[in-house]
């Protein structure tokens, strides 16, 4: 193969057994979608670039297969889908009853660098509600996310939701003392707490924050404790703390409702990059922390306004194919990918390979999977092309069988072997 028809870096070929597993990975997503009523949808892959400019500024642009087109342009491949979404609802919604629950699995790309989990094109389930303020469509959301990855095998021993609120750690963060610049720094820096050694993130909230090491060391003290209570305790004296802490307490309520508690954790150091989320957040993570996040969303109540459509609530998440493809490999989730057939039909001898393409045609009208060798060969070679295949039983037409009306059905498991009439084949 000549270097210049190199696969490009950071996308893949799915030769079946790849595609076997990506088909069982979506057919889990829509499976679950559709049992929480949510319909599904798509959009162009390529965008206008201000599209997703307006919504994460200039700095996105040198992450994005981003181009002049013929027309003179600026598009781009879409990197995420929730622009997307925003675009079409913001021409359409005025005429839909709400609340709106769409899902869709497109193929979104990033010019970035490749890492573990991390490509240049994936899939991803994009799940999303549209005009509904209520906690119940945050937990609605977050329960599909943890059934799909429960549908794909996925036990609270393996993964878990952690939650957080942004309005919540915005109320902490004010009782503190800081201003909307101090806690957009403060924020930054709880995103990245739990790759920073401790002395260093307090060294950071005194020096980029002002905070004094006591304030400092109280942040950090109720980020990490990872306790709803404890929050209420250290702080459920200041009002709008108390206030900001009912949203996630009615949410969690939910989610208990659903006996799915035991896949959330509240956890305050989830923070999510994406400056337009409004409120509560999660991102689903593997237990053992061998991998980058599995999905993440949260509320968004102000991106399709963005976009010029009517200010409607949302809350959505985004959950990738390449980290969840990889955990499932790794807890030895994945579904068998040899080849199987139901029927290879074996022709013994040049009379009988009419009646092959006849039943072959009659087998899979019926629905069956059928193969047979398409020149003349050998029974050996016609039964070792049936091995491969992965048939899990092969009809053989003899002369003599055929005479009588009947083939002969070898079982490929067991190797036993029976007569069946030729016209009651494929009945049972």
């Amino acid at each position: 193969m000549s270097p210049d028809f190199a696969r490009l870096p950071g996308f893949r070929d799915f030769v079946p057994e790849d595609l076997r597993v990506r088909s069982h990975v979506f057919d889990a997503w829509r499976a679950v979608a559709r049992r929480y009523g949510f319909r599904e949808y798509d959009a162009p892959p390529l965008e206008p670039l201000d599209l997703y400019v307006e919504k994460s500024g200039e700095e996105i642009v040198g992450q994005l297969y981003a181009f002049e087109d013929k027309g003179g342009r600026q598009v781009s491949m879409r990197p995420e889908m929730t622009p997307s979404l925003a675009r079409v609802l913001g021409e359409r919604s005025r005429g839909m009853s709400k609340p709106i629950r769409w899902f869709a699995i497109p193929q979104l790309f990033r010019y970035e660098r490749q890492q573990r989990g991390r490509l240049r094109e994936h899939f991803q389930w994009n799940v999303d509600i549209v005009g509904e303020a209520d906690e119940a469509a945050d937990a609605e959301i977050c329960a599909v996310a943890i059934d799909g990855l429960r549908l794909l095998g996925l036990t609270a021993g393996d993964i878990h939701a952690r939650v957080s609120d942004r309005r919540l750690l915005t109320a902490i963060l004010t009782a503190l003392g800081l201003d909307e610049a101090g806690r957009a720094s403060a924020f930054q820096i709880i995103d990245k707490i739990e790759r920073t050694p401790r002395e260093k993130t307090l060294e950071r909230l005194r020096e980029e924050c002002g905070f004094s090491e006591e304030h400092a060391e109280q942040l950090v003290e109720v980020v990490e404790a990872g306790s709803i209570e404890q929050v209420r305790e250290r702080f459920g004296a200041h009002p709008e703390i108390a206030e900001a802490l009912e949203p996630m307490t009615r949410y969690l309520s939910v989610l208990d409702a659903m006996g799915l508690s035991e896949f959330v954790t509240f956890d305050l150091r989830i923070v999510r990059g994406l400056a337009y989320y409004t409120g509560i957040v999660f991102e689903v993570f593997d237990r053992k922390g061998e991998f980058r996040a599995v999905c993440g969303g949260g509320r968004y109540d102000r991106l399709l306004e963005l976009v010029g459509g009517e200010p409607l609530p949302a809350v959505g998440f985004g959950m990738g194919d390449v980290v969840l493809t990889e955990l499932l490999r790794e807890r030895g989730k994945l579904p068998d990918t040899s080849p199987t057939l139901d029927y290879f039909l074996v022709s013994v001898g040049d009379e009988t390979r009419e009646l092959v393409f006849e039943l072959a045609h009659r087998l899979r009208e019926r629905g069956r999977s059928v193969a047979y060798a398409l020149r003349p060969q050998a029974v050996r070679k016609q039964f070792k092309a049936a091995e491969n295949e992965g048939a899990a039983e092969v009809v053989v037409l003899g002369p003599e069988e055929v005479a009588r009306g009947v083939a002969m059905v070898r079982d490929m498991r067991s190797g036993t072997e029976r007569e069946v009439a030729l016209p009651a084949l494929g009945e049972s």
